[in-house]
């Protein structure tokens, strides 16, 4: 089954982001609506989205504090900004702060899906998507569709839930993942949920793909915090 496009929608309007939700998901992609920008940057610290549409006048942290935000922390995800405003120099502030579009409302639909698939084109998400569904890290390699794993170990035949923690890994290199988010993003269990699942997952993957399991170089526990995936150990 083909992966849905994920799209971020930070919009206020109930009507406009209703409107745009059932537009967007007749396109075939996969909408995640939040109302203001607390919300949405804490989606976006979490989560991988291939693009954001983002409405520049919000209740709090507003359009251009959550491009900025983003932009500062490295985030280079395609963001299409929609706002009321007309004038020259809020366009200019929009594009100048980060966002790579503008749309003014009301905006027309068409052009509104077009700009939102050429975005699309250019999303990093996308290309990697697009990739080989292979993945290296140390002599390990890994076809995350076939489910296949080569290992020094030998080749291993990977689980669904295996996979799904591996890619999800794979997409954070570098960064820590709570519990609470292994869990919603794999099981779709609560953030809150008191299990050992999730620890005997990674000790079955540092058997996997460790030398030496009980130092783990690749799938490093951060205590108090969670779990790091880390390709290059001695990068």
């Amino acid at each position: 089954m083909t992966e849905k496009t994920p799209v971020l929608l930070v919009e206020d309007e109930p009507h406009i982001a209703q409107g745009l939700i059932f537009n967007l998901e007749e396109e075939g992609y996969q909408v995640t609506h939040v109302d203001n920008g607390e919300d949405a940057l804490a989606y976006l610290s979490r989560s991988g989205f291939a693009l954001l549409i983002l409405d520049l006048m919000l209740p709090g942290v507003d359009g251009l504090e959550v491009c900025k935000q983003l932009r500062q922390q490295g985030n280079n995800i395609p963001i299409l900004m929609l706002t009321a405003r007309s004038a020259d120099q809020d366009r200019i502030n929009g594009l100048i702060t980060g966002a790579d579009d503008y749309l003014t409302k009301p905006f027309n639909l068409r052009e509104f899906l077009l700009r939102v698939a050429g975005l699309l084109r250019r999303s990093p998400w996308v290309e990697r998507q697009n990739k080989a569904k292979s993945y290296r890290f140390g002599t390990n390699c890994i076809d995350l569709e076939t489910h296949q794993a080569k290992t020094d170990r030998g080749s291993i035949q990977l689980t669904e839930l295996e996979v799904k923690m591996l890619q999800l890994f794979f997409d954070h290199e570098g960064k820590v993942l709570s519990r609470g988010e292994i869990l919603k993003q794999v099981w779709d269990m609560s953030p809150r949920t008191e299990t050992r699942t999730l620890d005997n997952f990674v000790v079955r993957l540092r058997k996997y793909f460790e030398n030496n399991p009980a130092k783990p170089q690749f799938f490093r526990t951060v205590r108090g915090r969670g779990y790091r995936f880390v390709r290059n150990p001695d990068g």
